[in-house]
């Protein structure tokens, strides 16, 4: 992959967000730019909460004025503190620090309330389960001096996209792996593929063809498909979790509402309390059963229709298969007529083969030693991508829901850190400073706080 490639890769893998008064026009190149352009209009002006998907509190805080003022919480600050160092991992945010919003208040800062849910129920839940009782969750805060020259823009990193990316770079560190290996990785995949194709081309023929399919019909067909393509789980989290924050009219996400943020309780407790994830935090594993789909709803918000959410999921995971995990521009046609060849499929699906090369490098054989690696050369594009747009503080955009990182490789960074302690009215207040450094450099996923399952931590020390 040459420079000018790489760098149109990355920007197609951020969403920028203009202002609310420009609506992208439909690109009539792409077969998918009329959908996307009216999935737009949809999500922001059709749903109760679609106003906050262009202005938002993290918004305001990233185009504001002065420092930014965030909160990061760590299960290992006394290593952290014996280093000196604090390192980015990988994730959503591809290899930044995550943190979430802090809003100044009195004395102190109020946490927006996805950082709420992280300090207070998230990090405590994973430490308790895993059987820790010397780890104790604490929360960070960071002040940062917002560079002269910052990006005055909106992109945020959409990891959703990041399939083309992630097969790009396979291509380039596959001989990393034995002839043997490769054989049986490319082989693994196509099969996974293969063996998909009822699913695939049924959202295919919904997108592109308007098929009218039964939207029980259509999950029950996703559920039964998401062990064979676990990128699959991510959409579904990814759909749900936006018709959730999207839809809901309870009291708190009106409230919530008020003060520019989206209602992230409502996607944290599907996960961690209904569907039992605290500890192990895989969204490839993201399969609410269809028979308990309406009783799940009703656990996390009442306000929402489990009717008219399966009718959305159907349509919008179409979409999101489409638009996430077939090569852009190109429409799959003829699956009977598909030759089940590496190469070949990444012609048109090049997307899907690189969101499942990146998962399988996780697990499977040997291929866990490289997967590190794959991930840190990811991590350096990215570096190389936000400087170069100055972007200081990337965001996850697949939806603005206040997941937002710092970019440690940014030049001549200014910041400052703080232990903190949270009081009983649930502000944060800085309590010690603290002489850390950013460092650019990726800590093993397994080492961190919400995919950690070991707790015998190497250097380097854990974020």
């Amino acid at each position: 992959m040459d420079v000018r490639d790489g760098y149109h890769l990355w920007a197609d893998a951020h969403a920028f967000f203009d202002s609310p008064l420009i609506h992208s026009a439909p690109d009539h190149t792409d077969p998918l730019g009329q959908q996307s352009s009216a999935w737009e209009t949809r999500l922001a002006e059709a749903t109760p909460n679609g106003a906050l998907l262009r202005g938002n509190a993290l918004f305001e805080a990233l185009t504001g004025s002065g420092p930014l003022y965030l909160l990061h919480v760590t299960h290992a600050l006394e290593e952290i503190s014996q280093q000196g160092f604090l390192y980015p991992s990988g994730g959503c945010l591809v290899g930044s620090i995550y943190c979430a919003p802090l809003i100044a208040s009195g004395t102190g800062f109020r946490p927006h309330n996805l950082a709420q849910y992280v300090l207070n129920k998230e990090a405590p839940a994973f430490v308790a389960k895993l059987g820790a009782p010397d780890r104790t969750p604490t929360p960070l805060i960071f002040e940062i001096t917002r560079p002269r020259r910052a990006y005055r823009g909106l992109a945020g990193v959409d990891y959703l996209r990041l399939g083309s990316i992630h097969l790009s770079i396979y291509t380039h560190l596959e001989y990393l792996l034995s002839t043997a290996e490769r054989y049986e990785l490319r082989e693994t995949v196509v099969s996974r593929i293969k063996n998909s194709t009822t699913f695939l081309s049924l959202a295919a023929a919904i997108v592109y063809e308007g098929a009218n399919v039964a939207p029980a019909v259509f999950l029950e067909l996703l559920d039964e498909t998401i062990p064979r393509l676990p990128i699959l789980g991510y959409l579904y989290f990814e759909a749900l979790a936006e018709y959730l924050m999207l839809h809901s009219t309870s009291e708190r996400t009106q409230r919530l509402a008020a003060r520019g943020e989206f209602n992230n309780w409502l996607y944290k407790e599907m996960l961690f309390a209904a569907l039992g994830m605290a500890g192990k935090f895989d969204l490839a594993k993201f399969q609410p059963s269809p028979s308990t789909f309406a009783a799940l709803l009703e656990q996390v918000d009442a306000t929402v229709d489990a009717a008219h959410a399966r009718s959305y999921l159907r349509d919008r995971i179409s979409y999101l298969v489409a638009a996430r995990l077939f090569t852009p521009g190109q429409v799959p046609d003829a699956w009977h007529h598909t030759r089940w060849e590496f190469d070949g499929l990444a012609a048109h699906l090049g997307p899907l083969l690189g969101h499942l090369i990146h998962r399988e490098l996780r697990t499977f054989g040997r291929y866990p030693d490289f997967y590190f690696y794959f991930d840190q050369h990811k991590a350096l594009q990215a570096w190389n991508y936000w400087n170069h747009m100055d972007i200081f503080a990337p965001f996850n955009g697949t939806m603005p829901k206040g997941e937002v990182g710092i970019n440690p490789a940014y030049p001549d960074l200014e910041y400052r850190v703080w232990r903190a302690e949270q009081d009983d009215a649930g502000r944060i207040h800085p309590v010690e400073r603290l002489d850390l450094t950013i460092a650019p450099r990726l800590v093993d996923i397994k080492y961190t706080l919400m995919r950690n399952n070991k707790w015998s931590v190497p250097e380097p020390s854990a974020s």
